[in-house]
């Protein structure tokens, strides 16, 4: 008999690893109106006894959370990587009750009222830096969160909060179903013309899994999709450019027509965000996200932003005249008339011209297995941590999931995470991202005390294992692992004990991206390349002339890599900053305004990026995604204190590495950002060593 009857609903058991293999989304209904019945008394419970003191207030206020954090955090997780029709069903219909639920508990008057008497308590002193911080995160979430509000206002504010919740998930839904939809079928040898053997391999697996039985990677048939690992090849090397033009129209236009047009939801989202901003006294949203980032105010993101544009533009210019003028030089009709979809072929035209390589040369040097060995090397080298399979002792919700764990330097257990590398377009969304299983936290149960250890996911969209060989990552897929890995560390290496600030809890959100990218730096050091960069059928090394193109080609077209980031950062801003919904100007219209100054070729009519802008529309950058240039002026500033001690000198990496260890890692959300910063660097950070490390300064 299936376990759904509520009392062996494993969606209850609120604690410890979730049980993957047992969970079912009919369970998820029931679980949630048991929980939230069970939560809404505790609630009430607390607030007719609370105490202005820290195990009055927020000890019990953590346990009241933990329960729902764990449910809510599991069926968010199915979301992103095991998503079904279901699911959704189950998701939708209590999403609503669990908003209001949060709505009720962050609007708490006896609550608020007693962080405040404890800030202001003769305790206060008494109290670490780390708990104080959490004290008064939680004093201005609670002001954010409209505990000022009453009547009508607070209503309309929590109708919105509840609205927003079901756009969002709507929107990411969309996206994923819109991926999924398109597909383009090739079966003609002129049709697959300059395609390489792992796309191949690839495409004849996904026409076996849609159907086609007898597809091979030699005669086909090939199913291209718009899922990274196989959109982004296909666009680097098709030499059909009618087919690279119909795929490209297909990707840009995701999500904006039909039933899933996103469009509509976007105009809605915004338009509630500003409202939402003015009932708690803001002018704008992008005022009421700042009020939590490291960033003061608009105009000093703004600022940032216009200095790298600046920086970046010029060298955009010249990026495309020289891939023009290249494509020319190779008699290429479209040479005079360049468009989108002959960007990716051409600059990897120029790319193997220019450094003598292609990215699919290098795939067989970095099979995933050899590669986590080289990233689990490198994290015992800078952080003296030793990362093992766990394989076998967690329940996974598919059967391509790893579990490690992480011990310290004496070999115990400190840390454990999932990871789930590869594409599966049909159930899992796209891109790549790091979220908490559970948080590390001190906890008190019949009189004894125990350290909970944290537990991450780790979810990458990388090419899968084809025909019997390993997963064979491109560079940038390998790039997009350290880059999680690190958000990861963050996670895992906490020292905090209170769960409020524990890894990357209570980081300013415009900060978070500092470990992620300062990883990525590490790709491209010759003791860590050299260590995970080895042929996945021989064994052999990757030659050094490989290494020194992948250095020489490293800042390649990176005034325009940069330009992009800016273009959607502004764009960001402006629709949450200046932009009226409703108003004569279109979103469509900012974003074509706003290219004039941040793109070198103008997006075509039809380019509706936004509505697949999940970051800003699903996710939770919306007002932030600037957040991403804000922190690599940060991790490019950290990653130069290596550079300065010697990356090839042993012993000053190790006591570097320790250094940001206990502070960048350690430290969480324990103290403000700059803090962390300044304790780890010496000094504030400057955007010099960004500037060099992008090749924009020399």
């Amino acid at each position: 008999m299936i376990a759904n009857t509520i009392t062996d609903n494993p969606l209850l058991i609120g604690k410890g690893l979730p049980p993957f293999d047992a969970i079912k989304p009919e369970q998820v209904e029931p679980a949630f109106a048991e929980l939230l019945t069970k939560l809404e008394a505790e609630l009430a419970q607390l607030e007719a006894n609370v105490q202005p003191t820290w195990s009055g207030l927020v000890e019990p206020l953590d346990h009241l959370n933990d329960p729902l954090r764990w449910s809510w955090g599991v069926v968010g997780h199915l979301m992103g990587v095991k998503n079904s029709p279901e699911l959704r069903q189950a998701y939708e219909n209590v999403q609503p009750k669990v908003v209001q639920f949060w709505n009720k508990l962050s609007q708490s008057k006896p609550l608020y009222e007693a962080f405040k008497a404890l800030r202001q308590s003769e305790d206060w002193d008494k109290l670490q830096p780390a708990q104080q911080r959490i004290v008064e995160s939680a004093i201005k979430d609670a002001e954010l969160s409209g505990v000022g509000l009453e009547g009508e206002e607070k209503e309309r504010f929590n109708a919105i909060e509840l609205e927003l919740a079901e756009l969002g998930t709507k929107f990411s839904n969309h996206v994923l179903d819109a991926t999924k939809a398109f597909s383009l079928t090739l079966k003609t040898k002129e049709e697959i013309d300059g395609l390489p053997p792992s796309l191949l391999s690839l495409a004849a697996q996904a026409a076996r899994a849609a159907g086609e039985e007898n597809a091979t990677p030699e005669n086909g048939p090939w199913r291209i999709t718009l899922d990274f690992p196989s959109y982004v090849p296909f666009m680097q090397h098709s030499t059909r450019r009618d087919l690279r033009e119909q795929l490209y129209r297909a990707f840009i236009s995701r999500a904006s027509s039909g039933e899933l047009n996103n469009y509509p939801l976007i105009e809605r989202i915004l338009e509630l965000r500003k409202e939402q901003a003015g009932i708690l006294g803001f002018n704008n949203y992008a005022e009421l996200s700042l009020a939590k980032k490291m960033a003061p105010n608009v105009d000093a993101v703004e600022a940032l932003l216009e200095e790298l544009r600046l920086a970046s533009y010029d060298a955009a210019v010249k990026d495309l005249a020289e891939l023009k003028a290249f494509a020319a030089s190779k008699n290429a009709p479209e040479a005079n008339d360049f468009k989108h979809w002959d960007i990716s072929f051409w600059s990897e035209r120029q790319r193997e011209e220019k450094y003598a390589f292609n990215a699919e040369e290098l795939r067989p040097y970095f099979p995933l297995p050899q590669v986590l060995d080289g990233l689990f090397s490198l994290a015992k080298r800078l952080f003296g941590v030793t990362i093992t399979a766990a394989d076998g002792t967690a329940p996974v919700w598919h059967e391509d999931v790893r579990y490690f764990q992480v011990a310290d330097e004496t070999g115990n257990p400190i840390a454990y995470f999932y990871l789930d590398p590869y594409s599966r377009p049909a159930e899992k969304r796209g891109g790549a991202w790091m979220d908490e299983c559970i948080v590390r936290a001190k906890i008190r149960e019949a009189g004894t005390e125990t350290t909970r250890l944290p537990v991450a996911y780790l979810v990458c969209n990388q090419t899968p294992p084809v025909d019997g060989k390993p997963s064979l990552m491109t560079f940038m897929e390998v790039e997009t692992l350290f880059h999680e890995f690190g958000h990861g560390l963050q996670h895992l290496l906490t020292k905090v004990d209170y769960p409020g600030a524990a890894g990357i809890n209570n980081i300013e959100w415009d900060a978070v991206e500092l470990p992620s990218q300062f990883m990525e730096n590490w790709c491209y050091d010759r003791n860590t390349l050299f260590n995970m960069a080895k042929h996945y059928e021989t064994g052999e090394p990757l030659p050094e002339h490989y290494y020194q193109k992948l250095l020489a080609a490293r800042n390649y077209m990176s005034g325009s890599a940069t330009l992009r980031q800016i273009h959607f950062s502004l764009l960001d801003i402006e629709l949450h900053d200046r932009y009226q919904p409703g108003g004569a100007e279109k979103v469509t219209d900012v974003r074509n305004r706003l290219a004039k100054t941040t793109t070198v070729i103008s997006p075509l009519p039809e380019d509706a990026f936004l509505c697949a802008f999940n970051h800003i529309f699903g996710g939770g950058y919306a007002a932030g995604y600037y957040s991403y240039k804000w922190a690599e002026v940060l991790s490019a500033d950290a990653f130069s204190a290596f550079e300065e001690a010697g990356l090839e000198n042993e012993p000053a990496i190790t006591e570097t590495g320790k250094l940001f260890r206990e502070t960048v890692l350690a430290l969480g959300g324990s103290k403000h950002p700059m803090e962390i910063f300044k304790a780890f660097r010496g000094r504030e950070p400057n955007t010099e060593a960004l500037l060099r490390h992008t090749g924009l300064k020399s």
